[in-house]
C-alpha cells in the first residue's frame, strides 16, 4: 500500500529541500513541524552506506533553540537534571529535559557557544515554547529564540575522511560532541562531531539558510571519492545500536517515560545542589526506584514492522510496550526496543508482543544489539 504526503506551506521546508528532491528523495516525514527525508528509493543501499561507507542526511528538522543573555547558563541548567558545571565553550552535552512531574519532554544536545549563549539541538517537541515560558516564569534575563541554523549530517565509518577533505585534518581531533565554528569557503558553519548513529560522523550546522543547496553540493562533491550518497536517519541502525528516539521510545501516545526508566541515571545529578525542573519528582523516584526499565528484544519469526507501538504481554497481563521493531540485516533477526515492568527480570519467559495478526513470542536481551 502506497501513501503520499502533501507538501504545503504549513510545514517548513529545509534549506536542503530542493537538493534532496533533485537527488531523488522518495518519501518525507514530518519532524519538529518540518519535512525530513525518509529515504531515497533504496533503503538497503542507504543502510549499507551508513554502516560500511558514508551517507549524507538532511537533518535541518533537528531545530535549534538559542538561549542568550546574562542568565542563559541559569536557564539551561534549570531545564535539565544533568549538572552542567564545568561544561566548556566548544563542548556539547546530551541533556535530558523533564517537566515538573519528572516525565521526559525532550533529549537534546546542548552546545555551549559562549558563557552567555547556548543552543539546544532538539528532538521532536516544542522546547522553544517550554524554555521561553520557564524564563518568563522565573524572571530570568535570557532571550529564547530560534537562530538561522540548519544541520546537515555526514555519517558512517568514512565520514571522517569526507570531513577532512572539506575542512582539513583538524576535524580528526574533535572529541565526541566537540565542535568548532568555521567556514567552508565563505559559508558560515559550526562543525560538530556528533550525529544520530553509532557509525561515527559529523553534523554541519549551516548558519545561512540561503546557502543550503551550495553546502549540500559541496559535501556531495567532497564525498564522491568515498562513495557518499543521500539517506536519512536509519531506524534499523538505531535499533541495532540501542539509540533512543524521543517520539518513538519515550513519549509514546499517553505513556511518557522518566529519565531513570530510559537508563539516563548516570546523567541525573540529584546531589550537586543545583535546582532544575522536575527535581522533586526525580528525588521521589530515586527513593523507590523506577517502575519500568528499558530492554532489548529478539522477536521470533520474520514479522513485518507494524509502524506503531505494541503491547508487551505475559499471559493475560500487559507488562510493558515495545516501541519499535525492525529486521536487522547484520543479525539476521527481528529486534526491538521497549519498556518493561521493572520487577520482571532478564530471564523472564512467556513474553509476547501483540501484533495485528496475533501474538508473537519475544526474548529479552541486552543493549546495544551491536557494539
Amino acid at each position: 500500500m502506497t501513501f503520499e504526503i502533501a507538501i504545503g506551506p504549513n510545514i517548513r521546508k529545509s534549506p536542503f529541500f530542493d537538493a534532496t528532491v533533485r537527488d531523488g528523495v522518495r518519501s518525507f516525514s514530518v519532524y519538529n513541524h518540518m519535512y525530513i527525508p525518509g529515504h531515497f528509493g533504496d533503503p538497503d543501499a542507504e543502510y549499507d552506506r551508513l554502516v560500511n561507507g558514508v551517507a549524507m542526511w538532511d537533518v535541518a528538522a533537528q531545530r535549534q533553540v538559542e538561549v542568550q543573555g546574562p542568565d542563559a547558563g541559569r536557564l539551561v541548567q534549570l531545564l535539565t537534571p544533568r549538572n552542567l558545571t564545568g561544561t566548556r565553550v566548544g563542548q556539547g552535552r546530551y541533556v535530558p529535559i523533564c517537566d515538573h512531574t519528572g516525565w521526559l519532554i525532550n533529549d537534546p544536545v546542548l552546545l555551549k557557544l559562549s558563557e552567555d549563549r547556548y543552543w539546544l539541538s532538539v528532538a521532536d517537541s516544542d522546547i522553544h515554547l517550554w524554555a521561553l515560558a520557564i524564563a518568563r516564569e522565573r524572571g530570568l534575563h535570557a532571550i529564547v529564540s530560534e537562530p538561522d541554523v540548519s544541520p546537515l549530517a555526514i555519517q558512517g565509518p568514512k565520514a571522517v575522511e569526507v570531513a577532512a577533505a572539506l575542512f582539513g585534518d583538524w576535524v580528526r581531533d574533535l572529541a565526541y560532541f566537540g565542535f568548532r565554528e568555521t567556514t567552508l569557503g565563505d559559508i558560515p558553519l559550526i562543525v560538530a562531531r556528533s550525529g544520530w548513529s553509532k557509525q561515527g560522523g559529523y553534523e554541519l550546522y549551516l548558519m545561512d539558510r540561503d546557502r543550503g543547496t551550495e553546502l549540500w553540493d559541496s559535501v556531495k562533491a567532497a564525498g564522491a571519492p568515498f562513495g557518499i550518497g543521500p539517506g536519512a536517519p536509519n531506524d534499523t541502525e538505531r535499533l541495532e545500536s540501542g539509540l533512543i528516539s524521543y517520539g518513538a521510545d519515550m513519549r509514546v501516545q499517553d505513556c511518557p517515560a522518566t529519565p531513570f526508566e530510559m537508563g539516563f541515571g548516570p546523567l541525573i545529578d540529584l546531589d550537586a545542589g543545583h535546582d532544575f525542573i522536575g527535581r522533586a519528582a526525580l528525588l521521589q523516584e530515586r527513593s523507590h526506584g523506577p517502575a519500568r526499565r528499558r530492554v532489548g528484544l529478539f522477536v521470533e519469526g520474520d514479522v513485518p514492522p507494524p509502524g506503531h507501538p505494541l503491547d508487551l504481554c505475559r499471559g493475560s497481563e500487559c507488562v510493558g510496550f515495545v516501541s519499535e521493531i525492525a529486521r536487522s540485516r547484520r543479525l539476521g533477526r527481528v529486534i526491538g526496543l521497549g519498556l518493561l515492568r521493572a520487577d520482571i527480570g532478564d530471564e523472564a519467559s512467556g513474553l509476547e508482543i501483540d501484533l495485528p495478526g496475533g501474538r508473537c513470542p519475544v526474548q529479552l536481551t541486552g543493549l546495544p544489539f551491536i557494539r
